[in-house]
């Protein structure tokens, strides 16, 4: 196989910091082992992306890195039996842009098990836009269905609402039935979180500073991608019996709370991991995405880039000035 571009994160041996991405000829040697070999044929920038731009020690843990940890496309070969040649796939997580090369590139070598196909009715377009964000944001929703957190119980509140995962979720919980609560730092985003199914939108500032161990019952549920004091006063105003999914960190990993929501309103904390999910999981929240995520929202989140710009979408992400979600689109390659 000839050379191909890709994007090329290194890193000195005595720097502190990785040097900044460049874009750059590999070939398929360069890429990290694996069974399975996919074009690339579309991505998405999830905040994690935006953390391995800006060279974050706690994402990039090899090098040679080629970042990126949503790969869709199609597959080029396959040494197991899982695939076949043309095969159309999904690949989230496992590692990929942080320790084995990833998605910002015009070929992946992946391991076969990472895979699922593509649903059939789900365009390559709209996978990208689920990407990791989408498809952690379906993982939140089943964790409190599992619980058995219903409509009838209440309304659900959704941190980030605005971002990739919170904007999902608010489009998928207004799809089911449920009463939402969004909060979001932009409240010029208020217009566009209710066209979601927002029923309600609050100010970030409710929820990101400190505030006291245990509040009014204001929502049967919550999705948190926040942490920190967000995650705290989330589970403080949650109601009894009721539930919040976390699954992040953007505003700290630290959880400044106390038992009081555990012990006296029997609260639950439900971790959600989309990086090592097993397949099964992923494969039902793929044909759950397909069923119970509105197109047409997901149209109206989501916008579209060139690979070319990568780069700058990715410091953007961080700064919080990129909504809903980006397909990434490897067309000019």
């Amino acid at each position: 196989m000839d050379a191909f571009k890709a994007y090329v994160i290194t890193k000195d041996e005595d720097a502190k910091k990785p040097n900044p991405a460049e874009w750059r000829d590999i070939t398929l040697d360069e890429l990290s082992p694996g069974d399975t070999v996919v074009r690339v044929t579309h991505s998405t920038v999830n905040y994690k992306d935006g953390l391995a731009f800006a060279g974050n020690p706690g994402v990039l843990r090899k090098f040679p890195m080629v970042p990126g940890i949503d790969v869709i496309g199609e597959v080029v070969s396959c040494e197991s039996d899982r695939f076949q040649p043309g095969d159309q796939i999904i690949m989230n997580g496992f590692g990929v842009g942080e320790v084995h090369t990833g998605a910002y590139a015009k070929y992946a070598r992946l391991k076969s098990e990472w895979l699922i196909k593509r649903p059939d009715g789900l365009s390559p377009e709209h996978a990208a836009a689920i990407g990791t964000a989408g498809y952690t944001a379906m993982l939140c929703v089943m964790a409190l269905e599992r619980y058995g957190l219903t409509p009838e119980k209440g309304p659900v509140a959704v941190s980030g609402a605005a971002g990739g995962v919170g904007s999902v979720a608010v489009s998928i919980l207004a799809k089911l039935g449920y009463e939402v609560i969004a909060s979001t730092g932009r409240q010029s985003e208020a217009d566009f979180l209710k066209n979601l199914g927002a029923s309600e939108v609050i100010d970030r500032a409710e929820l990101s500073e400190p505030g006291r161990p245990f509040g009014k019952e204001s929502w049967a549920g919550a999705i948190d991608v926040a942490g920190s004091h967000t995650l705290a006063n989330l589970l403080a105003r949650t109601k009894y019996g009721g539930a919040v999914a976390s699954c992040g960190l953007a505003q700290g990993m630290d959880l400044p709370a106390t038992v009081m929501p555990f012990i006296l309103r029997g609260v639950a904390l439900l971790g959600v991991d989309s990086v090592m999910a097993p397949l099964e999981r992923r494969e039902e929240a793929y044909r759950r995405l397909a069923e119970d995520l509105e197109m047409s929202k997901l149209d109206a989140l989501s916008s579209t880039i060139k690979i070319s710009e990568v780069p700058e979408k990715a410091a953007d992400i961080l700064k919080g000035k990129v909504r809903g979600r980006l397909i990434v689109d490897y067309s000019e390659l």
